[in-house]
């Protein structure tokens, strides 16, 4: 297939490219920055530009992955407006696009935080989420592009996939993340800090796994559906803390007042993608979290 990756130089889309290439699609990379494999068409295009994202754009896709956006929820916090408008505008500048060039399909990378919005604690694609329970813009713009996505197929017919990601950690994640900022900090010899009591629960999920399952998501069963794409193993925090603290001899841990909006951890199904695509998570957390410290030793000087 010609596949067209908008934001592909990023953590996840890096990850993303690499297993399309694997499975020997053509690749074009549309963003700001360069991806890490120079032999990936690059283009550079800023998403938020309507007008030059569709001069750039300007071919026959087979499938277009949605993967630019502001992930860090911390620069939501500090700098709304520039972050809501830009995780606002990618969605509809992609959506058009693939409308006017006839794109087959958009995969658009959504998040599990759209599911503080539900109640319960077992969930899975079809649990409601109920607008009163939002608690944080982050999960506004991912919910409010999983409408558009929605609404432009009803529209105009235009075919998405919404794959919602569990929080994902490995090789090359972007600093600013709990596992990210601990291995850092420790190895400078800085303390860990826990917000709270540290009791917070997560589902991380490799980005190997994360990039197998988009493009799993290529299948042609999975047009208009939605799909997790969540980890398997329950951590809290704490206990992530105290395995970077195992590794790195000498790290202090301490502790600090709760963070407003954090994400509470609940069971989020991943049956679906399972059953539909063959997919589910393979990499062992323990291993890969004491594989990114490794990895992070070897590569943090470069």
């Amino acid at each position: 297939m010609n596949i067209a990756v908008v934001g592909g130089s990023g953590f996840i889309g890096n990850f993303l490219i690499e297993e399309l290439l694997s499975a020997g699609h053509r690749v074009v990379n549309f963003d700001i920055q360069h991806p890490k494999n120079p032999r990936v068409t690059h283009v550079y295009v800023d998403v938020t530009n309507f007008s030059k994202l569709t001069i750039a754009m300007a071919s026959q896709w087979d499938a277009i992955y949605l993967m630019a956006a502001v992930a860090n929820v911390d620069h939501f916090f500090v700098n709304p407006v520039e972050a809501y408008k830009v995780n606002m505008d990618r969605v509809i500048n992609v959506l058009e696009v693939a409308k006017r060039y006839k794109v087959p399909r958009v995969l658009y990378a959504s998040t599990v935080w759209v599911y503080e919005l539900a109640n319960g604690s077992d969930l899975d694609e079809t649990s409601p989420l109920l607008l009163q329970n939002v608690n944080h813009l982050y999960t506004v713009t991912k919910l409010a592009g999983e409408m558009s996505a929605i609404s432009y197929n009803r529209l105009y017919g235009q075919e998405f996939t919404i794959l919602r990601f569990g929080i994902p950690y490995g090789p090359g994640a972007r600093m600013g993340t709990v596992i990210t900022e601990f291995v850092r900090r420790a190895l400078a010899n800085k303390p860990l800090i826990i917000h709270g009591e540290g009791s917070q629960s997560r589902y991380f999920i490799h980005v190997a796994d994360l990039a197998r399952g988009c493009v799993a998501a290529l299948q042609p069963r999975a047009a208009n559906q939605t799909y997790n794409l969540e980890g398997r193993q329950k951590v809290t925090i704490r206990e992530i803390a105290e395995i970077v603290q195992r590794e790195i001899p000498g790290t202090v841990i301490e502790q600090v007042a709760a963070r407003k909006g954090d994400f509470t951890a609940r069971k989020i199904s991943y049956n679906k993608a399972k059953t539909e695509l063959g997919w589910e998570p393979k990499v062992d957390f323990w291993q890969g979290l004491t594989d990114y410290i490794q990895w992070y030793r070897e590569n943090s000087s470069r």
